[in-house]
């Protein structure tokens, strides 16, 4: 004869039926039935302890998520801002977009030599050295940049494979700035739904005491009531 599973048995459940989102978070189990997972009232206490465990590892993973949204949302604008840079060089480099296409054309001959002689000028700019500090710079036209890649370490690229490498690092954290959103959202429903969880057992628990106490009440007053109609000796 088979006997009602515990709540601890319902709540081990096979990894392999765990419904989890595209980043491996784990779904929270939807109570439908509190007699699903508490069949009697010492039940109740290991279940909400289970139950609050599960918030407090959600709210751990969204605390997490919260600081690399916000490490990205540091870092997105200072990549779009170099990855503009290194795109404004590639065009004042030499044989930059300005340069002649068609030595034969012989009326866009002095248009491409201004062009030419403007882009092999150096360009006057400034560069910031603290938040409110800047100097001034001038930079000849080039086709290397530097490029910083943490951990104190700078390389040297052409300025095409700068700018394929921008390019990539900035998709890169802009597909990680959403993914971290659509988990965020994804937590913040299963708090939810493991909250409700807890109520819903709560309040079974209630119900439970209320009707143990009827029925010691009940006991009670039927034991007081055969006592009374008993006759003396």
């Amino acid at each position: 004869m088979a006997t009602p599973s515990s709540g601890k048995d319902v709540a081990k459940s096979d990894p392999k039926d765990v419904v989890t989102n595209p980043r491996g978070i784990p779904q929270a189990p939807f109570v439908d039935k509190v007699e699903d997972y508490v069949t009697s009232r010492e039940d109740v206490e290991p279940t909400l302890r289970r139950f609050q465990e599960m918030i407090s590892k959600y709210q751990f993973m969204e605390q997490n998520l919260q600081r690399r949204v916000a490490g990205l949302d540091e870092k997105l604008p200072d990549i779009q801002k170099t990855l503009d840079t290194v795109r404004f060089l590639q065009t004042r480099r030499p044989g930059g977009s300005g340069a002649k296409k068609d030595d034969d054309d012989d009326d866009l001959d002095s248009d491409h030599d201004e062009d030419d002689n403007e882009e092999g000028e150096a360009i006057e700019t400034t560069f910031e050295l603290n938040d409110t500090l800047y100097a001034k710079a001038s930079i000849p036209p080039t086709d290397e940049v530097h490029l910083w890649l943490g951990a104190n370490v700078m390389l040297t690229y052409p300025i095409d494979e700068a700018e394929e490498l921008l390019a990539q690092k900035l998709n890169s954290a802009q597909t990680s700035r959403r993914n971290c959103e659509e988990d965020l959202e994804f937590l913040r429903e299963q708090i939810t739904t493991m909250e409700v969880a807890i109520a819903r057992v709560y309040n079974w628990d209630v119900v439970q005491k209320r009707k143990d106490k009827k029925e010691d009440e009940a006991t009670k007053g039927s034991s007081s009531k055969g006592g009374a109609d008993e006759p003396d000796g």
